[in-house]
This record gives C-alpha cells, sequence and structure tokens, in this order.
C-alpha cells in the first residue's frame, strides 16, 4: 500500500470523490478571492508624518492584518525606486505633481501580482487633480475624499461621477454634500487617531531625560497658550484663516499680558503658504507674544508622542479653517483634553465635543468654483474670551467624545463594513 509522507498508509479517492475535492477546492479558492482583495493605497507615504500618511498608515495596516493584499502608490515621500514598510510594497511618486501619470499603470500591476484577487484602488487625496484617460480603465475606485467646500466642486464631481468610482467621505459634512450633487451610492469612513498615543500627556522621554510641551515650545507655565497646528500651504485662499486668526490673537492679547500664540507650521513660505512673521508683524503681534517650532525639528519630523504634549500644553487650539474635509488636529486636541475653536462650517461642528464655534460669510473660490467659509475676527475674538475664562484645566468630556474616532474603532465599525459593501 502506498504511504504518504507521514509514514501513514495513503487515502485512495475514486474519481468521483477527486472531482469533488477539486469543486471544494476551487470553491474555497473563490470565496478567499472574494472575502480579500488586492487592494491599493494611493496617498503619501505611511513614514510620513502628515495627515495623509498617518491615515493611509492605520489603514493599510489594519487591511493587511484581515489578510488583504495591500500595497501603497506613494505620491509623497518616496521617489526613485519601490519600497516596503512593515512588509507593505511601496511604488515610488511619477513625474507629475500629484502622480497621477502613475497610479493606474500601479494598479494594473498590482492586480497582475495577485491575479486571483479582485483589484481596489483606494485613493486618500483631492481628487480633482485625477485627470486622464487611464484612470477609466481602473477596474474600481473607491476615493476617500475631502470635501471642503459647498457646493461639491465641479472638477470633483467629475471625477466622483465617473461609472468606476464609489467615493467614500471622510465627514458626514462630505457624505451630505455629495448626496446633495445627486450621487446616490456615498459610502462614509471617518478620519481616526490612535487614543493610546493622543491623551492627556505631561512629559515625553528624550535621550537627556524627559521634557514637558511647553519646554519644548520655550513656553512658560504661567502663560496662557493659544495653539495652531496646520500646515501653511496656499496663498490664496488661506484655507487655514491664518490672516483672521492672527489679527483675532492680536487684539484679544492687547488686553491679556499673558497670552501667547503658539504656531506649530513652517513661519517661511516654504511649502507655498504665506510669510507667517511678516503677517504677525502687520498684525501687530509683538516678538514675545508668538512662538514657532525651530525649522529644523520640523522637518525632521515631530513625533505623535510629543505632539500629544504640546496638545495637552496649549490652554485652546484655535482652528478657524475656511473649510475642512476632516481636521484631524481637532480631533487629536480633544482626545488630550483640549478644547477648540473652529469655524461653523464644513466638517468642523461635527467634530467639535467641547469648544466654540466662530460665525463667518461665504468666500467664493474661483479656483475651485465653489464656496469656502471665511471666519469673522469679531467671532474668533468672543470665542478666546469665552475661552480665557474658562477654567484650565483638561476636559474629560472633550477626551470622551474624541474616543470615538480611535483607529480601531473606526475600522471595525466602518472599514469592514465599506470594504464589504464594495465587494
Amino acid at each position: 500500500m502506498a504511504k504518504n509522507r507521514s509514514g501513514n498508509p495513503a487515502v485512495r479517492m475514486s474519481k468521483s470523490e477527486a472531482a469533488e475535492m477539486d469543486a471544494v477546492n476551487e470553491w474555497a479558492s473563490k470565496r478567499a478571492a472574494k472575502n480579500h482583495r488586492a487592494i491599493m493605497i494611493a496617498s503619501n507615504a505611511p513614514w510620513t508624518n502628515t495627515g495623509y500618511g498617518q491615515q493611509c498608515a492605520q489603514l493599510v495596516t489594519r487591511l493587511k492584518r484581515d489578510g488583504h493584499k495591500c500595497a501603497v502608490a506613494v505620491n509623497y515621500g518616496l521617489e526613485g525606486t519601490t519600497s516596503a514598510w512593515n512588509g507593505i510594497p511601496l511604488f515610488p511618486r511619477g513625474f507629475a505633481l500629484h502622480s497621477e501619470d502613475v497610479v493606474p499603470a500601479y494598479v494594473q500591476a498590482w492586480a497582475h501580482q495577485n491575479p486571483s484577487l479582485d483589484p481596489l484602488l483606494i485613493t486618500l487625496y483631492d481628487v480633482w487633480v485625477f485627470k486622464g484617460e487611464p484612470w477609466d480603465h481602473v477596474p474600481q475606485i473607491a476615493p476617500w475624499v475631502p470635501i471642503d467646500h459647498y457646493p461639491v466642486p465641479p472638477a470633483v464631481m467629475a471625477f466622483l461621477s465617473k461609472p468606476n468610482v464609489t467615493p467614500i467621505a471622510m465627514s458626514q459634512f462630505g457624505q451630505q454634500a455629495i448626496l446633495d450633487a445627486g450621487i446616490k451610492d456615498c459610502l462614509y469612513v471617518p478620519h481616526a487617531i490612535d487614543t493610546k498615543v493622543f491623551t492627556p500627556t505631561r512629559t515625553f522621554s528624550t535621550p537627556q531625560g524627559t521634557m514637558t510641551g511647553r519646554e519644548f515650545m520655550g513656553i512658560s507655565d504661567d502663560r496662557y497658550v493659544v495653539g495652531m497646528v496646520s500646515a501653511n500651504k496656499g496663498a490664496v485662499p488661506n484655507r487655514k484663516s491664518f490672516p483672521e486668526s492672527f489679527q483675532a490673537f492680536a487684539r484679544f492679547a492687547q488686553t491679556r499680558p499673558d497670552a501667547i500664540l503658539y504656531v506649530h507650521t513652517e513661519a517661511r513660505p516654504s511649502m507655498g503658504g504665506i510669510d507667517l512673521l511678516t503677517l504677525a508683524q502687520a498684525c501687530g503681534i509683538r516678538e514675545e507674544q508668538i512662538k514657532f517650532p525651530d525649522p529644523f525639528v520640523l522637518r525632521m519630523g515631530v513625533p505623535n508622542e510629543v505632539m500629544a504634549a504640546i496638545y495637552t500644553s496649549i490652554d485652546v487650539l484655535l482652528q478657524p479653517s475656511m473649510g475642512e474635509g476632516f481636521g484631524i488636529p481637532l480631533v487629536e486636541a480633544q482626545a488630550c483634553g483640549t478644547p477648540a475653536i473652529v469655524s461653523d462650517a464644513t466638517a468642523q461642528p461635527e467634530l467639535l465635543g467641547v469648544g466654540w464655534l466662530v460665525e463667518g460669510q461665504p468666500w467664493w473660490d474661483p479656483m475651485q468654483s465653489s464656496w469656502l467659509h471665511q471666519p469673522f475676527v469679531d467671532s474668533i475674538v468672543g470665542a478666546l474670551e469665552d475661552a480665557h475664562s474658562r477654567p484650565r484645566e483638561r476636559s474629560e468630556k472633550a477626551i470622551e467624545f474624541a474616543a470615538q474616532y480611535d483607529a480601531d474603532l473606526v475600522f471595525d465599525a466602518s472599514w469592514r463594513p465599506t470594504i464589504k459593501a464594495l465587494a
């Protein structure tokens, strides 16, 4: 009698039994192919300290853990060669500014490497930059799309309306705006944070010992700190409302000598933004009333543990943007117990658990042919005055509110059903 490799007698199957076993194996293979996908995410490299990079890292890690074959088409953070991050292949950025020239080809290559799995492209970026016929040949695209105007800009709608596209809004506001525009099938998954890191944090470790957030910022404990955490990109429109925020702080600080503005961004217009030092002078903010991080430290990347200490150390987050697709710093700050001041527009109200909404007026964006929201300086001043009058303590209500955006919770409650709905 024939024996198998274990030395035990081999079991001989009849032709009918062998055919039945082949059918079972084929069914199992098809089931695996249906339940798992060959997923490519087009966004910033997962090791970058950008908002997109952090969201990409959270998502691709958990998708891989669920058994999907994952790769990243990088539009920022990798050039000239392929690479890998935690066992996940990374394809380099293209020659076009937003890598729109290479992503469709990368999807085709990834599908070819995984022929038994249905391909899916998830984009985490502005979709109005994705132009050209090759995008029409990608089998399935699910843009995790920021909507920071109302109504949805025409160039965004042009992409979301393609027959091979199913949008995923990153805010409830964005989902409703897409539905209002006439797209019937729009899913919703919010951005998320790591609540194990973003939690009230008094100190963080350094090679020399421990340091507080105030020590990192170079600000004494007796000062009232208004913090801004926003990328200094874009001059017209200046979507992060630096001019209005600086004007409001200057007026607020005139009668409050303890007030200081900490702005966690590039002070100079090196990223295509505006010269914030010149702006501060024009608004009447004195040199001792404003702080920026060391530009070398900023460019080397500030770890999340340090950011948690900064959020914990400021008294209020000032973030009255003209429009937000989501607004990660708003949730991160609240997770550290810090209230916030934001505009009463786009995704911002739904993300505010504790803080103040400021009024404004519509602002026409000719580049996108749609409306943003310009905050009123008077309304920001009033919010700063209210914030200054509250007790200087961590808000448990803010921490509890932010907990709903924990990355594991969001993946379980939103991403798993969304991937299933896209099957």
